[in-house]
């Protein structure tokens, strides 16, 4: 099989979107847009590896979209599109790919079959490329908006991305047409004399160039969701032990004058968020996966735990949509370790940290947390399903 790398570029600045947020880190439907679009490479089979081109000003930007995703490193990008493209395809050398597609990062409504469909009509010329058939019709007016003509629309096509090429025939394509100013990676192909094919692609493979544009895409997703949504609520305690100067909450290390006691490392935090996402999905509670009578899970980091459930999730064909926790106790205090804690948490769940939520409460000196016998939590968990 030939070796195919998908080259996202992201490297724009979003001018036209009118914000001061690149357009490709939007949230769309909690979700941002690069992070949707480079989940569609990764869900084709035929695509063996993806490698994002960026812009040097949106490094943090670009790691927390990415957070959890099995990319190549990225590599910056240069003045026009143009110039990121082909600074791209230069980084990919090491890689030797025979095939490499092309895709703006913006049009986050690409799928497997149209990935797909391009891969496979490359060898029907030098290049293929994602196109829809033209259907308004089209007028030719003068300087003054006077019609000229009608111009005849049955050969007419739109162009898209992805646009995929012999990863060597691209390249130097690329090195040659440094410097012009051709709208897409196939204009360049031709410059060069290479023959390219169009493959019908979809009209709701758009491109996010404006804010109405990001309307109409939060529009169209809603719509072909469809979700169903379950909720998962976890709850979970664990006592004092003088045996230990710290606490393990949320995968973090808290020190303190006691230690929590448990068969594993206690970590009472992320075994309510566990329990919240399994009961979501109907498969019971950690227990029932992870018995404190099984030595495999003696001092356990119960990050596996965690993960395990997220896991299951995917599994089910489930989303994760955000999660909520709240820790009880009067002591240790985690306002601190907070935001520690939130990105631990998003980067085993593999979400954005904006879609989860650490609150830490007392109950004023009531009950057992009160008399500081132990630290509760509790955890909800919200799934989205298609």
């Amino acid at each position: 099989m030939q070796k195919c790398v998908a080259l996202i570029v992201a490297a724009g600045k979003g001018n036209r979107f009118g914000s001061n947020t690149p357009k490709q880190y939007h949230s769309l439907c909690g979700e941002p847009v690069l992070r949707r679009t480079i989940k569609a490479f990764l869900n084709c089979p035929e695509v063996l590896a993806v490698k994002v081109v960026i812009h040097r000003d949106n490094v943090s930007l670009y790691e927390e979209a990415v957070r959890g995703l099995s990319l190549l490193p990225p590599c910056f990008g240069g003045k026009e599109r143009q110039d990121s493209v082909r600074l791209g395809l230069e980084s990919l050398q090491d890689e030797k790919p025979d095939i490499v597609l092309i895709h703006d990062a913006a049009r986050p409504f690409v799928t497997s079959k149209i990935i797909s469909d391009v891969i496979a009509n490359i060898h029907k010329g030098q290049g293929a490329i994602s196109a829809a058939k033209v259907t308004d019709t089209i007028k030719k007016a003068d300087e003054n908006n006077n019609i000229e003509t009608t111009i005849d629309r049955s050969c007419l096509w739109k162009a898209a991305t992805p646009q995929g090429f012999m990863y060597d025939d691209i390249l130097a394509a690329h090195k040659v047409a440094a410097g012009q100013a051709l709208t897409d990676d196939a204009a360049v192909a031709e410059n060069y004399g290479l023959k390219c094919v169009v493959v019908s692609g979809s009209a709701k493979n758009i491109k996010i160039t404006t804010s109405e544009d990001m309307e109409m895409a939060e529009k169209m997703l809603q719509e072909n969701r469809k979700y169903k949504v379950k909720t998962g609520f976890g709850f979970d305690v664990h006592a004092f032990t003088n045996e230990k100067d710290f606490c393990i909450l949320g995968g973090v290390k808290i020190p303190f004058d006691k230690g929590l006691k448990g068969h594993s490392d206690a970590d009472v935090l992320l075994h309510a968020l566990t329990d919240a996402l399994l009961g979501a999905i109907g498969m019971g509670d950690i227990g029932t996966h992870f018995s404190d009578k099984d030595e495999r899970w003696r001092g356990a980091d119960s990050s596996q735990f965690l993960k395990y459930a997220a896991d299951c999730v995917k599994d089910k064909g489930g989303v994760i949509e955000n999660v909520d926790v709240t820790v009880i106790c009067e002591a240790p205090r985690i306002g601190k370790y907070r935001e520690e804690i939130t990105q631990n948490i998003a980067n085993i769940l593999e979400i954005p940290s904006e879609d989860v939520n650490i609150k830490g409460t007392t109950t004023e000196h009531l009950g057992f947390t009160g008399r500081q016998e132990g630290i509760a939590a509790t955890a909800i968990a919200t799934i989205g399903f298609i």
